[in-house]
């Protein structure tokens, strides 16, 4: 069984053209698993008119996009697990070329084409712009996995919970990173999907390092590190 987990607000531009994208390549069996932020658009309205009964939709309150995704994780019965955004779009094949390679893999981190609103593609390959690849400390430094092109073995979930409420950690940085230090990760050098960007966007992407990437204070990126240092820390204690 496959479970899809996305964290939506206010998507209704884009949320039904993803979740075509992604029912069209599932089985009867598997799931969509939605948390919703206390969405105020027709997000909602948009998700329940494609029908679908694989879709179950959770509704919260202004929780944040980390929270709101390890909600959406907590309620995943998959043996497989998917992270998508609200706002992208999957290239077909994709949910099967992950599988595969989750038979070798415990977390596969795949290539994403870089579109702007309308798909049109400003930038063929995300791995390229934000040097992406394995490595705890490099990953600790810059982080390098985007939830959008993530799929992982139930076993990686399980290892990665309790979820850490933390406010400088991602969802997505604290489940690469625990599987950093105790799986088998794969960086797929293949476009597997359009990752759009646009005003909204949560997660604001630039070319750079450390220090450029993104427009945060470096005292905040600083703390970040800091923050995701002592969580890895006690998690080795505890495991």
């Amino acid at each position: 069984m496959t479970s899809v987990c996305i964290a939506t607000y206010n998507g209704e531009q884009y949320i039904d053209q993803q979740l075509k994208s992604i029912l069209l390549q599932l089985a009867p069996e598997d799931e969509v698993i939605i948390s919703d932020d206390g969405s105020t658009d027709a997000t909602i309205e948009r998700i329940a008119a494609l029908a679908d009964a694989r879709v179950r939709v959770m509704p919260h309150r202004r929780i944040g996009a980390t929270q709101n995704f390890f909600a959406a994780l907590n309620e995943a019965k998959g043996d497989y697990i998917f992270l998508a955004d609200q706002d992208d779009v999957w290239l077909p094949g994709k949910v099967a070329r992950c599988k595969k390679l989750l038979q070798e893999y415990d977390l596969v981190v795949s290539d994403a084409r870089i579109t702007d609103a309308s798909l049109q593609v400003i930038a063929p390959s995300l791995f390229q712009w934000i040097g992406s690849g394995e490595g705890l400390f490099k990953n600790w430094l810059t982080c390098t996995f985007y939830g959008s092109a993530m799929s992982f073995r139930r076993s990686v979930l399980e290892a990665a919970k309790p979820f850490p409420k933390a406010a400088y950690v991602a969802h997505d940085w604290w489940i690469g990173m625990v599987a950093e230090m105790t799986a088998k990760v794969l960086f797929l050098p293949e476009p597997l999907l359009l990752y759009r960007r646009h005003d909204a966007t949560v997660t604001q992407l630039t070319e750079g390092n450390l220090l450029t990437r993104s427009a945060r204070p470096l005292h905040v990126k600083l703390a970040a590190r800091c923050q995701m240092a002592w969580l890895l820390i006690k998690y080795r204690w505890t495991h």
